[in-house]
């Protein structure tokens, strides 16, 4: 791996040097069927043809590509020998020409980690599926290329591929005398190239729009999936969630789609959520439900499909120059997704999600030491593999809506506009869109960027209350903190809510002030006067980025009845709230856990529920003393089951309740109630235990012994799917044994045999919450391993096992001090490992913490 990664000056000097003209990329993947040949990975041929221009005639460079073997190059017609020029993931190119044409013809490997060329073998028929996914530095595992963002070109393939398959890549395409053949692509860059191949199941359909200009933009739409999953392809819904983004983003950034056709693929066994090709959007399959699921994952697949259509806009058209500025595509898409989903679609509360799921995951990464500011400083191309994080994404999204609420939305999106304009298919910086939004909105916005951008860290705000005597408000402050590694203080537009009780017991707000908060004491005027607040929410409406903290008066309205608090939005605010002072050790987790006991159930929004289930049991697995983890456990058990049957039969509430009810079982009865509901011998009026649901039920059976490999494979012999076989060896691997552990170890940390998607099940069934002691020789083993791990398998194999096999369920100050004792004997080990390792340390300090605060409150 090391041998693979580009550094960032590596790539500017190669930038300033080389000009890319056109890409011309044939593959067979032919081989894709059929018996393997030879003893090594099985292969597929790629011949590329680059044009390309240097500044310095004379000078020299390298293209990128990583292949088992590389059959010829040839460089302005003069043969190069591969064994001289290839050395497994650069060609040296010396001696350029003004004007250049590179020639390499290449047998490349089929991926199982789903980076590169993914090949994938259906379970249920045999059949063979293809995918390509690149994002940072992957398309040169399938062809020769100068894998860097601000190198683009136009690409065109040309795929032979077996008789009866159809293929896709970013541009139309057609078959003609056994060769499909693709149109030219407009300048992209190579990350965003993509091929997709197989007997997929497809679904077309078209988006018409009238331009201002009187012509009418006509957009072929595609969507396509395995077969075996044809019968839960809801393309209907897709489809229309696809039309209504086009729709908005038309509205808002004046800039008809410049890609041609739209299709979107869910592929199997695939690492991310969705990738932006441009005209050929990737999206994991399990977006397809095969079983019955609430609303929150329809609508979490919406804005998925929406943040990957603004990508056509920010990240496509317009490319960051490195990936330091990631954050300029990827916040902007996450913010948009969102923004979109709120405006053009059925899903009205979409801000409610994004406050309790998405912030949630930015507010634990910007926590953790390897916080960064949103404009990273990317060293190399390992660097930016982890930097795909919660800063890039939901604090970047965050803090764009802090700007929108700052500037002024219109200003917010004609700047968007005069971005694109001005930057179609080239490459910017920080400076490039801080340049129109000044001009947008009159702004400086250089401050702004310094504190919101270029620190990292988030702040704590806490209401300061002060009466007069009559019991009205004398003076309400805010007070701004800021952790002392990184003590930026920035200026936040809040929003200010009062609430209190009503006659009939409802906690409402009756007091609102918008203000600019900045510094560390901030007065707000416009509520002095006003009647003695029960609740005061300084961050109301969800407008800045920032943990919300209470003063004493709300904390115990809270804790006395957060059930009451009507506003959705406001009550999803206060939980997340909650849920950060139990991760800071503020609130015991027993607190955490009675607070969701009495008012979870009250709770309307099925996505804050949700949430809710996956703190709960975070809470116990984490941040609960160990002597009140049993009776903990079972207090939850018992009120997931209590919240089970009161649920309406057959409702998004009742489902949701019976997951978390498996998730947290573990004595007998309830147990046995789980296998009761499998075999029929039980029943829940209403609640249908579909296959999904079956084995939700089965993997707490597997890990507490109820249910052993006879049953599991019993279970699999129902559902021999991709997606069955993946929960089976989870569930195998989740059993009580030595045995099994051992096993599992070894299939995860010690072989490659495994899949993407079955080195992550395994991981997943490894590490059990109940089966601590069981688990805890592995700590010595991981230590141990993990250095050779990352130097022998790929990064995204590599971080799954380094993340995965942390021994964070033994919650001691001997696994701390075996982190540290690591860390301080790895100083020279690759910093993204370094980076990995320290991050898991801190969530174990953290939990050592949480854990120590619960056990203040007794027994």
């Amino acid at each position: 791996m090391p041998g693979e990664n580009l550094s960032r000056d590596e790539a500017r000097e190669r930038a300033a040097l080389l000009s890319v003209d056109g890409y011309d990329v044939a593959l067979d993947v032919r081989s894709a069927i059929g018996e393997a040949s030879g003893d090594g990975p099985r292969t597929f041929r790629s011949v590329t043809t680059i044009r390309f221009r240097c500044a310095e005639p004379g000078a020299a460079s390298f293209a990128d590509l990583i292949a088992p073997h590389v059959t010829a190059v040839s460089l302005n017609g003069r043969d190069l020998d591969p064994s001289e020029v290839f050395d497994g993931s650069r060609i040296l190119l010396e001696d350029l020409a003004a004007d250049n044409e590179l020639i390499v013809d290449a047998l490349c490997a089929y991926s199982r980690t789903g980076e590169g060329l993914h090949r994938f073998v259906d379970p249920e028929d045999g059949e063979v599926y293809l995918y390509t996914q690149y994002e940072p530095a992957d398309a040169r595992r399938v062809f020769a290329n100068f894998e860097q963002p601000d190198l683009k070109a136009p690409f065109r393939f040309e795929v032979r591929a077996p008789e009866g398959w159809t293929v896709w890549s970013n541009g139309a395409g057609q078959l003609a005398d056994g060769v499909w053949r693709f149109a030219e692509t407009k300048p992209i860059a190579t990350y965003i190239t993509c091929v997709i191949a197989g007997p997929y199941h497809y679904v077309t359909g078209s988006y018409t729009r009238k331009l201002d200009d009187g012509s009418a933009l006509e957009i072929p739409l595609g969507a396509l999936c395995r077969k075996g999953l044809a019968p839960y392809f809801d393309t209907d819904e897709i489809f229309r969630i696809t039309k209504q983004g086009l729709d908005f983003f038309h509205d808002h950034f004046d800039c008809p789609y410049p890609f041609g056709k739209y299709d979107q693929a869910f592929v199997p066994e695939y690492n991310l959520g969705g990738m932006e090709n441009p005209g050929l959007v990737t999206f994991q399959e399990e977006y397809l439900f095969r079983g019955k699921v609430t609303q929150t994952s329809y609508e979490h697949r919406a804005t998925v499909i929406l943040h990957e259509m603004a990508h056509m806009w920010f990240g496509d058209l317009v490319t960051m120059e490195w990936w330091d500025d990631l954050w300029l595509k990827e916040s902007f898409a996450d913010f948009m997704g969102s923004f979109s989903l709120v405006r053009a679609t059925r899903f009205t509360d979409g801000w409610i999600a994004f406050a309790n799921r998405r912030k949630s995951w930015a507010y634990r990464a910007d926590q953790l030491p390897s916080t960064h500011p949103v404009t990273a400083d990317i060293r190399d191309l390992q660097d930016a593999k982890l930097n795909f994080d919660g800063i890039t994404y939901a604090k970047g999204a965050s803090v764009l809506k802090q700007l929108m609420a700052y500037v002024g939305e219109e200003a917010f999106l004609e700047g968007a506009r005069r971005y694109f304009k001005r930057h179609a298919y080239g490459n910017t910086r920080l400076g490039d869109l801080l340049s129109v939004l000044e001009e947008t909105s009159g702004r400086d916005m250089g401050a702004w960027a310094r504190s919101w951008l270029q620190t990292a860290g988030v702040n704590s705000l806490t209401p300061q209350v002060l009466l007069d005597p009559r019991g009205r408000v004398e003076e309400l402050a805010v007070v701004q903190e800021a952790p002392e590694s990184h003590p930026e203080l920035r200026p936040h537009r809040v929003r200010i809510g009062l609430y209190r009780r009503t006659a009939d017991g409802a906690l409402e707000r009756y007091a609102v002030q918008e203000a600019d908060v900045d510094g560390p004491r901030t007065v707000v005027t416009g509520l002095a006067g006003a009647e003695a607040p029960e609740l005061v929410l300084v961050n109301d409406d969800d407008l800045t980025y920032c943990k919300i903290r209470f003063d004493e008066t709300s904390l115990a309205a809270l804790k006395d009845a957060l059930g009451a608090l009507t506003d959705p939005l406001a009550r999803a605010l206060c939980w997340s709230a909650l849920w950060n002072m139990t991760r800071d050790a503020l609130l015991p987790a027993r607190d955490f856990a009675d607070l969701v006991l009495r008012f979870a159930g009250r709770e309307s929004d099925i996505g804050v529920l949700q949430m809710l289930h996956a703190w709960a049991e975070s809470a116990l697995t984490h941040y609960a003393a160990p002597q009140w983890r049993s009776a903990g456990q079972e207090l939850l058990a018992q009120g997931a089951l209590r919240e089970l049957r009161a649920a309406g039969p057959g409702s998004e509430q009742q489902l949701a309740w019976a997951r978390f009810f498996a998730s947290v079982a573990s004595g007998a009865d309830h147990l046995g109630l789980l296998a009761g509901l499998l075999d029929g011998t039980e029943r829940i009026d209403g609640l249908e235990v579909d296959q999904e649901l079956r084995w939700a039920f089965l993997e707490p059976l597997a890990a507490h012994g109820a249910a052993g490999e006879e049953a599991l494979a019993a279970e699999l012999a129902r559902d021999d799917t991709a997606s069955g076989r993946r929960r089976q060896v989870r569930c195998l691997a989740a059993r009580p044994s030595a045995a099994v552990k051992a096993q599992a170890w070894a299939q995860v940390v010690e072989s490659d045999a495994l899949s993407n998607a079955l080195v992550e099940a395994t991981i997943a069934g490894f590490g059990q919450p109940s089966q601590r002691e069981l688990l805890a020789p592995y700590a010595e083993k991981y230590f141990a391993a993990i250095e050779r791990v990352w130097q022998e398998r790929s990064i995204q194999i590599a971080m799954h096992v380094v993340r995965g096999m942390f021994p964070a369920l033994r919650a001691d100050e001997e696994t701390l001090a075996a982190a540290d004792t690591w860390l301080a004997a790895h100083e020279g080990a690759a910093p993204a490992l370094r980076r990995l390792v320290l991050e898991a340390r801190d969530d174990l300090a953290r939990d050592l913490r949480g854990q120590a605060c619960d056990a203040a409150t007794g027994d």
